[in-house]
């Protein structure tokens, strides 16, 4: 008999990193839990990355998912913007390896074109297909959504990532 897999999904953000929790059964998606974990910006980098690091911890605690997936880094035009987003990414995969989750990571059109269709979607249409995927679905940020959709991707790739050793979704 198959049991249920639990996936939590990660969007990295230095100010907001969006999670998202769901399980699978067979081909059925079903809403667990999702949220926010914030960093205080009147703090030091390093501090910020602790509360990250705290917040993504009690989350896993929490919530004990078995698999974990992350979104890729897109780089934009501040150089500055990216590498601290590359921080905030490092903790978000850091703590579910550290809980011993296997980590899969997954390009943002990839997430979206799994999820809405078109790999460029915008912020509402992935808030929409979330909410007509598990209609049950609640959640308090845009991150949030986004972390859901994360998660949604990977239960959708995830034999896939496996086989890749988790590296899926480079394109």
């Amino acid at each position: 008999m198959m049991h249920p897999i639990r996936i939590l999904g990660i969007d990295p953000g230095l100010r907001r990193t969006g999670w998202g929790v769901i399980e699978v059964l067979g081909n059925r998606l079903s809403f667990v839990a999702s949220g926010t974990v914030t960093s205080d910006n009147k703090i030091s980098l390093a501090e910020r990355l602790v509360q990250l690091h705290d917040g993504l911890t009690r989350i896993v605690s929490d919530q004990n998912p078995e698999e974990a997936a992350v979104e890729h880094t897109f780089v934009n035009k501040d150089a500055g913007a990216t590498l601290k987003l590359g921080q905030a990414r490092g903790i978000a995969l850091l703590v579910p390896s550290l809980a011993g989750l296997p980590v899969a990571e997954y390009a943002p059109n990839l997430v979206k074109k799994t999820v809405v269709g078109t790999g460029h979607a915008e912020k509402e249409q992935i808030r929409a297909m979330v909410k007509v995927l598990m209609p049950k679905a609640v959640f308090n940020s845009d991150d949030a959504a986004d972390a859901l959709a994360i998660a949604i991707c990977h239960a959708h790739h995830r034999k896939a990532a496996a086989v890749l050793g988790g590296k899926r979704g480079a394109a």
